[in-house]
């Protein structure tokens, strides 16, 4: 949208096909205006997932990087709204996934670190758990255990992920689907 004050003028008058055709062409006024139309759908796709206002936006501007950097891979220029919400979202799952990864306790790194709220108890049972994950781990595949190794304990992101395997982004996302069940089973066998 452009205000002044005598009057507010829309893009949105112009035809979607056209505005996506002048943005795969590299205009960037073209992909500006693409912006003011979707912004607020694409913080809504993002919000949904994460919940956090300053995430979401910060992730929002990502989603439209990435945008601008594929759209010669966008097929349909009507589709361009459905196709700028499922990067939303798939950016979105990986983002909370990375938060997820990252708030999960890393058993050795609470060893190392002093807390005097642990106490030998509770020490005991985080070592337990930390022994119990590593030898569920070592009764996985390589290839489950390399997926989990890499998500949880790496930090690596499904992107990253496809890229290191050489497998597309969706692989990744099954295989590790697997690889949690598999560790999940060996683990209730185990205790």
């Amino acid at each position: 949208m452009i205000s002044d004050s005598s009057a507010t003028i829309t893009y949105w008058d112009e035809p979607l096909e056209a505005t996506v055709s002048a943005a795969k062409q590299g205009d960037r006024a073209a992909f500006g205006r693409l912006i003011e139309r979707y912004e607020r759908a694409v913080y809504a796709t993002v919000y949904r997932r994460l919940r956090n206002h300053a995430e979401s936006q910060e992730l929002c501007q990502e989603v439209f990087i990435q945008a601008m950097r594929k759209i010669g891979q966008l097929q349909e220029a009507c589709c361009f709204g459905s196709w700028l919400r499922s990067i939303a979202g798939r950016m979105a799952i990986n983002q909370a996934m990375r938060r997820r990864a990252v708030a999960s306790i890393d058993a050795d790194r609470l060893e190392s670190r002093p807390d005097e709220t642990n106490s030998p108890l509770t020490a005991m049972i985080l070592r337990e758990r930390r022994d119990s994950v590593r030898r569920g781990l070592k009764r996985l595949g390589p290839m489950d255990r390399q997926t989990l190794t890499a998500f949880y304990f790496d930090g690596s992101s499904l992107l990253e992920m496809s890229r290191r395997f050489a497998s597309p982004v969706g692989t990744i996302k099954r295989r590790l689907h697997v690889a949690r069940k598999r560790l999940a089973k060996a683990l209730e066998t185990e205790g």
